[in-house]
């Protein structure tokens, strides 16, 4: 399921907007409520999914905003359910060039919706009375919130504050950028075709694209997979292009016909581990989830790819678990992590998280990276990556990790990749790689001591 897109489909746009509103809403409550975006979109009926996916992805984008205005429009919050309709309904329509419908149609139907549903039809008079006293004195309200941190840049305060501290020069440009969707961002699958040539054929069907990277084509504007040529064929894999440096970053200068022992760790849904498979076909490659649902994600991966990897549903820090003793040539660690650098495709991931789950996800960061480290062979290499921006996890991490280990040296990388960044360090001759999402990619060598 593409989640980048911020436009409704023709199907969606046919049904009865309080419809998607009570939906979106009721998504939108989970949220609030801690569960995950897309688990959530996940649930919702067939019919309406695509439309409240468009909307909670802009309703998630805007809630600073919107919670600060509803603070305005009432001295204490509703009822959940009606907050999350409220709170809906004035992100969707608080600013003119950002709204799906026309203001006074969203006004409309949110009312409806409050009324066509149990949970919020007590409140529906609440709602209304405060959507028509946003209409009258919208630009007056929206004024009063710029002072908020939270609804100008539409993330939590800590998350804000952490990032100039960290970025002074670069933490307005970050917020500014997470609040973009996504670009849909294709691996060419280089057995198959080369990037050239597979460009020709989405031309051919009307799919306009760019070339970034090595591999990678990005998409002019999302489009379903099945219009993707060859997709079933595992000719192409829809992939970011920070992401796709994980392979070739690991891989690079690495004999392709030897058969290497490589372990893909906390590797689900088997973008990366696909990847690998794809570069060095004769590998054994070892793919190692804790999860045993995620892992069925990466097993579907590679059956549609046509590449065989051993899967394994363990955890990476109880490597007695399931490691049979022999130590691999390379070790791919994407280590959990906050998810800071694909807010993007995400935008709940800024309001799920905590202050303090960066330091605690980087404790268990640095265990993972100290209970794999003797599974690697000496002379062997391990690329620690994480989806974040914080230095914590990322930095850190690793500048500790080489003070408590005289076998391991770090080797020229990346590091920290900012959204629209051109990094240095890559593995290849690089175009640029375009709206990429945020990274952190450090290449360790374990040396003979």
């Amino acid at each position: 399921m593409n989640l980048t897109s911020p436009k409704l489909l023709p199907s969606a746009q046919s049904l009865p907007l309080w419809r998607l509103l009570q939906a979106t809403a009721l998504v939108v409550q989970a949220v609030k409520e801690g569960r995950s975006l897309t688990t959530q979109i996940d649930t919702v009926a067939s019919e309406l999914r695509p439309g409240v996916q468009a909307l909670s992805f802009q309703v998630m984008r805007q809630w600073g905003r919107a919670v600060a205005l509803r603070g305005k429009l009432a001295a204490k919050a509703p009822p959940p359910a009606a907050d999350a309709l409220l709170c809906t309904a004035l992100a969707l329509c608080w600013r003119d060039s950002d709204a799906p419908y026309p203001i006074h149609t969203l006004v409309n139907q949110a009312v409806e919706a409050a009324q066509k549903q149990r949970d919020t039809k007590a409140q529906s008079g609440f709602i209304n009375a405060c959507l028509r006293r946003f209409m009258r004195e919208r630009n007056v309200l929206i004024a009063e919130t710029e002072g908020s941190m939270e609804a100008r840049w539409n993330h939590q305060r800590w998350w804000i504050e952490r990032l100039q501290e960290e970025y002074p020069d670069q933490w307005q440009s970050l917020l500014d950028a997470a609040q973009k969707p996504a670009p849909m961002t294709l691996r060419v699958n280089l057995k198959h075709h080369s990037v050239v040539d597979y460009q020709r054929q989405l031309n051919d069907v009307g799919i306009l694209s760019k070339i970034v990277g090595a591999q990678g084509l990005q998409l002019e504007k999302a489009v379903a997979v099945q219009r993707l040529p060859g997709f079933a064929e595992g000719h192409v894999s829809v992939q970011d292009a920070a992401a796709q440096l994980a392979a070739p970053l690991l891989t690079q200068g690495m004999d392709t016909q030897h058969p290497w022992r490589i372990l893909d760790a906390c590797a689900a849904p088997g973008g990366k581990t696909g990847h690998l498979l794809e570069l060095l076909e004769h590998s054994q490659v070892w793919a190692l989830d804790v999860d045993p649902r995620r892992a069925e994600r990466i097993q579907q991966n590679l059956t549609r790819l046509r590449v065989h990897a051993k899967l394994i549903t363990g955890d990476a820090e109880r490597t007695q678990d399931w490691w049979n003793g022999v130590q691999f040539d390379a070790i791919l660690l994407d280590a959990p992590c906050t998810a800071s650098g694909i807010v993007r495709r995400h935008p709940d991931v800024r309001w799920l998280r905590r202050a303090t789950d960066s330091q605690k996800l980087a404790n268990l960061q640095r265990q993972i990276l100290q209970a794999l480290w003797p599974l690697l062979v000496p002379g062997g290499r391990m690329l620690y990556c994480t989806c974040s921006v914080f230095k914590t996890e990322g930095e850190k991490n690793i500048h500790a990790f080489l003070q408590n280990n005289a076998d391991a040296q770090l080797n020229p990388s990346p590091g920290h990749l900012m959204p629209g960044q051109v990094p240095e360090g890559l593995p290849f001759e690089h175009n640029a790689l375009g709206e990429h999402d945020g990274f952190y990619y450090a290449l360790l060598e374990k040396r003979s001591v």
